[in-house]
């Protein structure tokens, strides 16, 4: 990767966008595709170029920066599985940005080895508003020499970037911290959930958690929303179960215990059956809720939970 080398970046969608918008900020010279070729537009504005053809993009670039939904996505964008494989790939660095399973990952890693690429897996921890603000934590996994060229890249969209060693270190480090978001989150829904059907105040209850020990920029944040019913997405109800799955899937293939993780994705998996998958992580408020109604229901003389409650 050289100075005057312009720089790929593919998928713009809840997190691409704000990543990419910040590149073209710092000065960045981006080449830009999306499949929703408008996606692109406030991109040019910043002074990004877009490019009517996937192939443009590997053809200019050096580095191709992917932030992708899934697995299928990728290997879409990359033409794995087809002639045109090793053509993209090779002589390029591929920096993964997206959240998959680490098998997925290696095998790609791999893959693009064998076609004469390199490949640094980067997840990253944050949602849209971190995004927005450049305040992402950067995992980065693969060869030291190619870390070593893509940490300078990603400044402008992280606050602080870990080596976590080869491939699939990096994903694994991302699954290992989501344990944790997921769990604090949904137990701050919880908390949430409790004080109000005890008749307390919720702000008297966020301003505690607040000045207490246990806050941290997540739970003000999703205290907040909590509090004002506010469900616009930062991180998705389906992303986040998504996520959860790849944690209890590492996990069954591991011989891990992971308890709470089992009983989030079946939260998640509730509040996404309750239509609400677009909607923030801390709309799982959602599904205790309904937990609670069906246990009242329940309760109630001469009546019966609905099936499946």
């Amino acid at each position: 990767m050289t100075a005057s080398t312009p720089v790929g970046f593919v998928g713009l969608g809840t997190m691409g966008l704000p990543m990419a918008s910040n590149l073209a900020r710092a000065g960045t010279d981006l080449i830009v595709w999306n499949r929703s070729a408008e996606r692109c537009d406030s991109l040019v504005a910043l002074g990004a170029t877009a490019v009517p053809n996937l192939i443009d993009v590997f053809a200019r670039c050096e580095t191709v920066i992917l932030m992708l939904a899934d697995e299928a996505a990728t290997d879409d964008v990359l033409g794995r599985g087809f002639p045109d494989f090793a053509k993209r790939v090779s002589g390029r660095m591929v920096v993964s940005m997206g959240t998959f399973r680490p098998e997925y990952s290696l095998g790609l890693a791999n893959a693009i080895g064998d076609a004469g690429g390199r490949y640094v897996e980067a997840p990253v921890s944050g949602s849209r508003k971190p995004a927005e603000a450049g305040e992402l934590v950067g995992m980065l996994a693969g060869e030291p020499d190619d870390l070593a060229a893509v940490e300078p890249l990603l400044a402008p969209l992280c606050r602080q970037v870990f080596r976590c060693g080869p491939a699939p270190n990096a994903l694994r480090m991302k699954l290992a911290v989501n344990v944790f978001l997921i769990t604090m989150v949904t137990g701050l829904a919880e908390a949430a959930h409790f004080a109000d059907r005890h008749g307390l105040d919720l702000d008297r209850f966020a301003a505690i958690l607040d000045a207490g020990p246990m806050a941290s920029d997540v739970s003000r944040v999703k205290v907040a929303k909590l509090v004002r019913r506010d469900f616009t997405r930062q991180a998705g109800i389906s992303d986040v179960l998504k996520n959860n799955r790849l944690i209890v899937e590492a996990a069954q293939g591991a011989g891990i215990a992971v308890p709470q993780m089992d009983a989030c994705v079946r939260l998640y998996a509730e509040t996404e059956g309750l239509g609400f998958g677009s909607d923030d992580m801390i709309a799982v408020v959602r599904a205790i809720e309904k937990r609670t109604a069906s246990m009242a229901q329940h309760d109630a003389p001469g009546t019966k939970a609905p099936h499946g409650w």
